[in-house]
């Protein structure tokens, strides 16, 4: 192992900056899609891509931008993926029709994965495990609601000033000098194991992925096309397939064993809860705010600072929480609050006033903060510390997976023909909002007791060396 980096300010400036960076180019999107797709003559399924894309990146390459990063250098990787964040952003803002810009959107995710899941591993190397890696962890929580509300409010007032282009334009200058402070400001680290690269399970880890976030895109449109059956089919097999390989594979990219802690499974499960439930129900409010509460783009986007805007302040002071409270304790609890905030949001109207959406966004906040704070810290906690990149990049895999599922089970629900468009869209999102509220509380629960599982797990006595790493 290395020796931890001490220009730990700098460190956490630049890991959690790129955090937010990526945050805000994967949201940018929400508020200016009509723009992107009038320009670009997008048709409904080029629109859908539009949005889907960089979510498709995003969850190809965190698991194995986070092992990656843990055998051949997190600063290199982190950098790496600076760079195709770069890229990605550019060939979005040049391109001339929805394909080229849906291509530039899938780089961008591959880019902002690297960042993302070798920023986490890069924290959890420099801070030990105590009071500094809470504090770090929950700024690096903060930033990922502090990414989502920025992106889109950036989105909007620049396309409204200069055109959407410009917002491409600027993340591909940012990400460059991202790039450029990872380079010289950040120290190498990595786990000291030899090093390998798990090509076949990158490969079929990655086309599962792929064809599963295509199908979940397709299926907005039809669910029984020859197209939607074959990119199922090949999600089945291929991830099967991804799990069978890295239970025989020598150097595989997953170690399956780190999944017989309960603690791993809990922020696991955590993180698809919270981007199934809360992040897709946040990622469709534009939509119901434009189209079925008549407000205009800036107005959708400063309003959804209420909930991201709160999780940043949120995330910041989960650290003074006391110690003895663990994080499982913090990420259910965390969830169950979200799940409160989002009950009067289950009783909009085309006519319901700013008022009637605040305060449940507000609480929500509260309880997103909290549960982004715990997830960083459990992502890296729950696994040893030579797979930290690791740890992080299956947390937000989980992440972004349930963040896709959610937002497809959403706009199912939400949007279907109708004489009335306004009102059976917001009776459709009142309907989304009960199931994801009731899906968080089956989610916190579950969390909870695998929480209990691990104390039981942890007290009794280390067989392998694996088994043995502290929390």
């Amino acid at each position: 192992m290395d020796t931890p980096d001490t220009r730990t300010g700098a460190t956490l400036a630049i890991t959690a900056g790129g955090t937010l960076l990526g945050l805000a180019a994967f949201s940018t999107p929400l508020s200016i899609v009509p723009s992107v797709a009038g320009g670009l003559h997008a048709g409904t399924t080029a629109t859908s891509w539009v949005l889907s894309s960089m979510s498709l990146g995003l969850a190809v390459a965190l698991l194995t931008a986070g092992a990656v990063g843990d055998d051949f250098g997190r600063r290199r990787v982190f950098t790496g993926g600076a760079i195709v964040l770069a890229l990605g952003s550019a060939v979005s803002g040049v391109a001339p029709n929805a394909l080229t810009f849906v291509v530039g959107r899938v780089a961008e995710g591959i880019g902002a994965a690297a960042v993302i899941a070798c920023g986490l591993a890069i924290i959890s190397h420099t801070f030990p495990p105590g009071p500094a890696r809470a504090h770090a962890t929950g700024i690096w929580g903060a930033c990922l609601g502090a990414g989502i509300a920025l992106g889109p409010l950036a989105g909007s007032l620049l396309d409204t000033a200069f055109g959407w282009r410009y917002t491409y334009l600027l993340l591909t200058v940012l990400s460059l000098g991202l790039a450029a402070l990872g380079r010289f400001r950040l120290s190498e680290s990595h786990s000291g194991r030899a090093r390998t690269i798990d090509g076949v399970g990158a490969a079929l880890l990655g086309i599962g992925l792929a064809s599963l976030l295509a199908a979940l895109t397709q299926g907005r449109q039809s669910w029984t096309s020859p197209l939607e059956l074959s990119l199922i089919a090949g999600a089945v097999v291929f991830l099967v397939a991804f799990v069978a390989h890295q239970g025989r594979a020598s150097g595989a990219m997953l170690d399956l064993t780190l999944f017989r802690r309960p603690a791993l499974n809990a922020a696991t499960l955590g993180a698809f809860v919270s981007g199934a439930g809360i992040t897709a129900l946040m990622s469709f409010l534009g939509t119901l705010l434009e189209r079925g509460m008549a407000r205009s783009t800036i107005a959708a986007s400063v309003l959804l600072l209420a909930w991201s805007a709160t999780s940043v302040v949120s995330a910041l002071l989960t650290r003074r929480i006391p110690a003895s409270v663990s994080g499982g304790v913090k990420l259910s609890v965390g969830l169950v609050v979200v799940a409160v905030g989002l009950v009067p949001l289950t009783t909009l109207t085309p006519g319901s006033t700013t008022w009637h959406l605040v305060g449940g966004m507000l609480v929500a906040g509260v309880g997103t903060g909290v549960v982004n704070a715990s997830l960083a810290r459990e992502a890296v906690a729950s696994v040893p510390a030579a797979r930290a990149g690791s740890g992080s990049g299956i947390n937000n895999t989980s992440r972004y997976v349930g963040a896709a599922i959610g937002v497809t089970v959403v706009t199912i629900v939400a949007v279907h023909p109708s004489t009335d468009p306004a009102g059976s869209l917001v009776a459709g999102w009142n309907t989304a909002v009960l199931g994801c509220m009731a899906f968080t509380l089956i989610g916190a629960a579950a969390v909870f007791l695998l929480h209990r599982a691990d104390a039981a797990w942890t007290a009794r006595p280390a067989k392998t060396p694996t088994q043995a790493f502290a929390r």
